[in-house]
């Protein structure tokens, strides 16, 4: 071949060469991507098949706590707390003690002026008098007469009847002497006074007002008004309502801090008085009263404050959180993993309720690895995942310093 043929073939192989070249590369690239997406599809499926497996944290249950500690909400009571009613009716000519006045036992309160009862007690008086006079007159008829009985100047029936005549007039004597000191007794309560020592609570009364007497009778109080209240407060009463499930605390020798909203960082230390021993129906719950000092006065009646009951616990039962729990139609369930990673489903008895924790009473053992968050829909038998719980999730591992480990001596404003 010459040298012009051996030219013009040299472009035509170099075209054939590139061909080839493309060819192959074209099937690389086939190849190469018809196995990426088999290796995509594949792990799509491995994928799903591994996001469809829940993940779960186990934990273990753990032994109850020594103590517990039971917050209820709780009304503070004045220790003696009397309205006082006016017992005559009149007008109110002075007051002498308003809101928050301490006083002492028979401290006058107010003073009532009564014309009503004046004139009827200045009748009493004057019908005593007549009554004696009368008395005194047939007192010395009967003594006459009866100097003459037996003789021939009286009859005997004369003389017994003005005896008796004597004694009638002694027995009305006795009923104006009593109606007298009704009277006179009624004018004490003119001067309205505190009944005991303590602080008088309330005022509604005023200078000029008509009060009306309540008397003994407690159907009289609907249509009177009290005059004051009047409160003992040295000592209080704590009144909280106790779930039946904790009636077995309810004993002498049992304490417990008190809050109150206005000063969260302040305690005071009740003690144990009494209770109800009686389960109030409606509620379920036993009525208990504690005892609080107060003489410094800084608690005052009526107000609503939180009781801090604590306790002895039973570390024997084992405790699980509130979240690790089933309900089903089965039962109360938790689920407990394998070493093959199966979840299985075990009915649990429960106990008392701990706040974010519960008692488990049997169907548990504090070996068991239970699933700290179950899914609603998980199966017995299904497989799981073990995940690492998130840091400080369990709660019964971490106990928080209770407020009242050095309460502070008294209450006053929060710092």
């Amino acid at each position: 071949m010459s040298d012009i043929e051996e030219i013009k073939a040299a472009p035509a192989d170099r075209m054939r060469r590139l061909a080839i070249i493309i060819v192959v590369v074209a099937g690389v690239l086939a190849v190469y991507g018809i196995w990426t997406r088999i290796a995509s599809v594949s792990n799509l499926g491995k994928e799903a098949g591994d996001t469809a497996i829940p993940r779960v944290q186990v934990i273990s249950p753990e032994p109850g706590p020594e103590s517990q500690t039971l917050t209820l909400p709780a009304e503070i009571d004045a220790w003696y707390q009397a309205p006082i009613y006016a017992q005559v009716s009149g007008y109110v000519s002075v007051w002498l003690k308003d809101y928050g006045a301490l006083v002492k036992r028979n401290d006058p309160l107010a003073r009532i002026e009564t014309p009503a009862l004046d004139a009827q007690y200045a009748a009493a008086k004057a019908n005593l008098d007549a009554v004696k006079a009368r008395f005194h007159l047939a007192d010395l008829t009967a003594q006459r007469w009866s100097a003459l009985s037996g003789t021939a100047a009286v009859a005997q029936q004369d003389v017994d009847v003005k005896r008796a005549d004597a004694a009638a007039q002694k027995a009305e004597v006795t009923v104006a002497e009593q109606n007298l000191a009704h009277y006179q007794a009624l004018t004490t309560f003119k001067t309205v006074v505190a009944p005991f020592d303590g602080l008088v609570t309330d005022r509604r009364t005023n200078v000029g007002d008509y009060v009306t007497a309540a008397g003994g009778d407690a159907s009289g109080h609907g249509a009177a008004t009290p005059l004051f209240s009047v409160a003992d407060i040295d000592q209080l009463r704590v009144f909280v309502s106790v779930p039946q499930t904790f009636q077995y605390i309810l004993k002498p020798g049992l304490t417990a801090k008190v809050t109150l909203p206005q000063a969260p960082g302040k305690l005071l230390e009740a003690h144990f008085l009494t209770t109800a021993n009686a389960v109030v129906p409606t509620t379920r719950t036993v009525v208990t009263e504690l005892q609080i000092d107060n003489k410094q006065h800084e608690l005052w009646p009526g107000s609503y404050a939180n009781v801090h009951l604590t306790f002895a616990g039973d570390p024997n039962i084992l405790i699980l959180p509130e979240q690790a729990l089933l309900f089903r139609a089965q039962g109360m369930q938790v689920a407990l993993v394998d070493d093959h990673n199966r979840a299985h489903l075990r009915n649990v008895g429960l106990g008392q309720n701990l706040g974010l924790d519960v008692q488990i009473t049997s169907g548990l053992k504090s070996t068991d690895r239970v699933v700290a968050n179950p899914p609603l829909g998980l199966l017995d038998g299904q497989e799981v995942k073990i995940v690492q719980p998130v840091a400080g999730y369990r709660p019964t591992s971490e106990q928080p310093t209770k407020p009242w480990n050095n309460p502070p001596p008294t209450l006053g404003p929060p710092q």
